[in-house]
């Protein structure tokens, strides 16, 4: 197991990508935490961890509020004392249409959310990285978060804002050990995708599972040293090795 005991945070572990890394890492001996909007869904996967005996804290938290961060960050660290690992995962698509046609609700959520709430889980988190004096933080980005498109909005200048925020958190935390990377995931069967291609054949997309190797790969001891890069999920570990 290549996470034997390390503690990990994951936001948005409800569904989709957040779900599948939660228990993926619990399979590589993690012990893992996470949060999100939807108290059914994380009931469902509490008894899920359960039932294969992992140490994990699943707590309903809206990653856009600085108290309910505030509150799961206390939780974990109270039951897990520190953190080896964050995933900064949690995020919304909001509405295709041209900017032009953004509401200010509208464009505020997504950006309190994608970027306001990495920022509060990251700052909540961080000081118990910095006192171990080690620690890595990978980041869910996507493809327009380097290229902006058409009718991608608000979505689209949150994961740039997510690039920013990685090289110059990577930056900053270098003399700490702490390593902190971007992931691009790639097309994946999830809802968040359906709800930006609707008409796709799904059936051609790779589920989640698929592509949680590159994120256990940045939380693991073999990407020491690795820091403020922006990775692809189907990279192998080989390929990442080789170019990094």
């Amino acid at each position: 197991m290549k996470l034997k005991e390390k503690r990990v945070v994951i936001t948005g572990g409800s569904k989709g990508l957040g779900r599948a890394l939660v228990l993926r890492f619990a399979t590589e001996g993690a012990w893992v935490a996470t949060c999100a909007r939807s108290e059914d869904e994380l009931r469902r996967l509490l008894l899920e961890l359960s039932s294969r005996d992992v140490r994990a804290v699943v707590l309903q938290c809206d990653i856009s509020d600085p108290e309910q961060v505030s509150q799961f960050a206390w939780k974990v660290l109270d039951n897990f004392g520190t953190i080896d690992v964050l995933v900064n995962n949690a995020s919304i698509l909001g509405p295709r249409i041209d900017i032009v046609e953004f509401t200010k609700p509208t464009w505020d959520r997504v950006i309190d959310i994608n970027v306001h709430g990495m920022f509060h889980v990251t700052k909540a988190f961080l000081p118990a990285m910095i006192r171990q004096g080690s620690g890595s933080i990978i980041n869910v980005s996507s493809s327009v978060g380097r290229a902006g498109r058409a009718q991608w909005g608000a979505y689209a200048v949150s994961k740039f804002a997510m690039e920013g925020f990685t090289q110059t958190l990577a930056d900053e935390m270098r003399h700490h050990n702490i390593r902190v990377n971007s992931v691009n995931p790639g097309a994946m069967k999830t809802d968040m995708r359906h709800q930006a291609y609707p008409a796709e054949d799904r059936s051609k997309l790779r589920s989640p599972e698929e592509v949680t190797d590159v994120f256990v790969y940045l939380a693991s001891n073999e990407s020491r040293g690795i820091t403020g890069q922006y990775l692809e999920a189907q990279q192998s570990e080989k390929t990442l090795t080789d170019i990094l």
